[in-house]
């Protein structure tokens, strides 16, 4: 969404802003860095090399499934001098289309991330099966709720699990009554994408992850 329409969200009273494009983010941050209270959420797929971008204007990552973007992202955020707080992608719907862990691997990867001192762990997030049958939604969100409390009994220290970032614009009603707290409601406030969803979240056979 252009910077005009999102002034016009800021002056409603929005505070918190997600993009799933690195650089146009980074754009839209500069631009409107006059609005000092505005948080900006990365939440697409990032490649290490975008690391650095990230680390220098974000307040959140929604999307951390990686360790190698996890160091990454704190070695550059120890160059800024900042902290990020992150959360964790999981793959609930078992979809091969789908970036995320699987659940059966977010236990130890939550045991390796204390390591990033940068890195604040907040929870977890998921994109939930695009269905309109809530029957075929929910469990990808009953699934998240029932992770995070089992995490919760074994979270290393500086780890807190108080998030759930699961639901968009079609199916948070479902997601807020599983127990979400975050929602991740772009369309519902601004409308359809000139772009398709396709643009904004890549599957990941289609994804390379230049380093250098």
């Amino acid at each position: 969404m252009p910077e005009a329409r999102i002034r016009m969200a800021y002056a409603a009273g929005c505070r918190e802003l997600g993009e799933n494009k690195v650089q146009e983010a980074l754009g839209k941050a500069e631009a409107m860095a006059d609005l000092t209270d505005l948080r900006w959420s990365v939440i697409g797929h990032l490649q290490t090399n975008k690391a650095k971008v990230v680390a220098r204007f974000a307040s959140e990552f929604q999307a951390l499934d990686s360790l190698r973007v996890a160091e990454a992202l704190d070695r550059r955020l120890q160059v800024e001098g900042r902290a990020l707080d992150v959360l964790v992608q999981v793959n609930t719907s078992g979809e091969a289309s789908k970036f995320g862990l699987p659940p059966d691997e977010v236990a130890r990867f939550f045991r390796d991330l204390p390591a990033f001192s940068s890195l604040r762990v907040r929870g977890l997030m998921t994109l939930a099966l695009l269905s309109a049958d809530p029957a075929r939604v929910r469990p990808c969100f009953t699934l998240l709720r029932e992770l995070r409390a089992r995490l919760r009994e074994e979270a290393p220290a500086g780890v807190t699990m108080n998030e759930l970032s699961m639901g968009m614009s079609g199916d948070f009603e479902w997601a807020v009554e599983e127990g979400a707290t975050i929602v991740r409601v772009g369309q519902a406030i601004f409308g359809p994408r000139a772009l398709p969803d396709s643009h904004y979240w890549p599957e990941p056979n289609a994804t390379s992850d230049p380093t250098s």
